[in-house]
């Protein structure tokens, strides 16, 4: 039997709560298959499952809030039976209060009402505010799900029918403002105590190097001619493959520290830094840069923007990023120099790209240069390294035919 956890989606979390269950007991499942949704101070993240099996039981009712790492069902292996209904009951999660409910038994697992509560995210945070019981709710969204406009009905309609609450009532729900208001607080808190505890527990060391970008851009320009716009390559593509390539040969920054040491990853997935428009940042992963063809690349971080600031993400794209690039050109600074997520050892980050004088081959001339910088993790490397990354970065786009 093998127990399925709540994963770490991020430095910044520590716990996470359950929305949604996607499969029931006896339901087979494969490596890489969405089960659940988990929501964050951040999205709504699709939890994948990362064995082949058979569902066994469902450890956590939806609406539960539990700590990163507690078990959420157990999953049967080939030719592994359930356990029968009497034995002895799987370890009941725990909660940030610390409280530990009974596991849900395998009736209540594999009653319809995990699917028939299908919820959004903003459906649940309203009900919760307005007090609203989404099992009386009847929801109207695809798949019977219950939607933002079934929990104001049933809301509006509670007013009208109950009497009015007593002056000892609870103050009056939040306006939508306020709970967005909320809800940014709590991401700016997760946010600042993660890179707290990066900045206290990781021996930063910065480095920053001023690239000539003309070869690139001009390569960039003579492949953009024949494509409609919406297939057209942006800059930042080159810039991840360039970091991804760099980061394969030198493998000391593409990593995590953990247990008092070094880990290499055996694939680059390169973290993208996307800030949020309701304020706050993700950095979901692009799964094997160094493996992919430029145009892919593009599709990929299209959608996957689209997604984060739509508050869907998957678990992998959450918890699988070896390193980190930050780009704020399109915000007009001049340089950026970032603080590493934990466990990864490194981040490299990009400016905004300017016409400069700058010497080239004994000559002075006007050139498009943009200055990158690298946030490293002294444990893991040193600076004569991390100087050689930075110079490899350049070389790369430099070459953009080599991308």
């Amino acid at each position: 039997m093998i127990e399925f956890t709540m994963p770490a989606l991020g430095a910044d979390m520590d716990e996470g709560t359950l929305n949604e269950w996607l499969v029931k007991p006896g339901d087979a499942v494969t490596r890489g298959q969405v089960v659940a949704v988990v929501e964050t101070t951040k999205a709504a993240v699709e939890i994948e499952c990362w064995h082949d099996g058979v569902v066994g039981e469902l450890l956590v009712p939806i609406g539960q809030t539990v700590a990163v790492g507690t078990p959420l069902a157990t999953l049967l292996e080939a030719g592994e039976q359930a356990a029968p209904h009497d034995a002895a009951p799987v370890a009941a999660p725990q909660t940030r209060h610390d409280q530990a409910p009974p596991p849900l038994s395998p009736a209540v697992a594999s009653s319809p009402i995990g699917h028939r509560l299908w919820v959004s995210p903003v459906a649940r945070r309203t009900a919760a505010s307005l007090g609203v019981d989404l099992t009386t709710v009847t929801g109207t969204g695809p798949q019977g799900a219950i939607i933002l406009a079934d929990v104001e009905h049933a809301a509006a309609t509670a007013h009208h029918t109950e009497p009015t609450p007593p002056p000892s009532a609870p103050a009056e729900p939040k306006s939508a403002a306020e709970k967005a208001a909320a809800r940014g607080a709590a991401m700016r808190a997760s946010i600042a105590a993660a890179m707290s505890h990066s900045k206290r527990e990781i021996p930063h060391y910065y480095l920053s190097d001023e690239m000539i970008l003309d070869a690139a851009l001009g390569w960039l320009t003579e492949q953009n001619l024949n494509r409609p716009i919406t297939d057209r390559l942006l800059p930042a593509v080159l810039q991840l493959k360039a970091v991804a390539l760099a980061a394969q040969r030198f493998g000391e920054f593409n990593g995590f520290w953990r247990d008092d040491g070094f880990q290499p990853a055996t694939g680059v997935h390169v973290g993208v830094a996307i800030s949020l428009r309701g304020g706050g940042l993700v950095a979901p992963a692009i799964h094997d840069v160094n493996e992919k063809k430029l145009d892919e690349l593009m599709r990929d971080l299209t959608d996957l923007v689209a997604r984060a600031r739509a508050g869907s993400l998957r678990s992998s794209e959450m918890s699988d990023p070896t390193i980190t690039v930050t780009n704020l050109g399109d915000k007009g600074v001049d340089a950026v120099f970032g603080v590493i997520y934990p466990p990864q050892v490194a981040l490299v980050g990009f400016g905004r790209p300017a016409q400069r004088v700058v010497v080239v081959d004994g000559g002075i001339r006007v050139a498009t240069t943009v200055q990158a910088s690298l946030a490293a993790d002294h444990r893991a490397s040193d600076g004569h390294r991390g100087a050689l990354f930075l110079a490899e970065i350049s070389r790369l786009l430099q070459q953009p035919h080599e991308l």
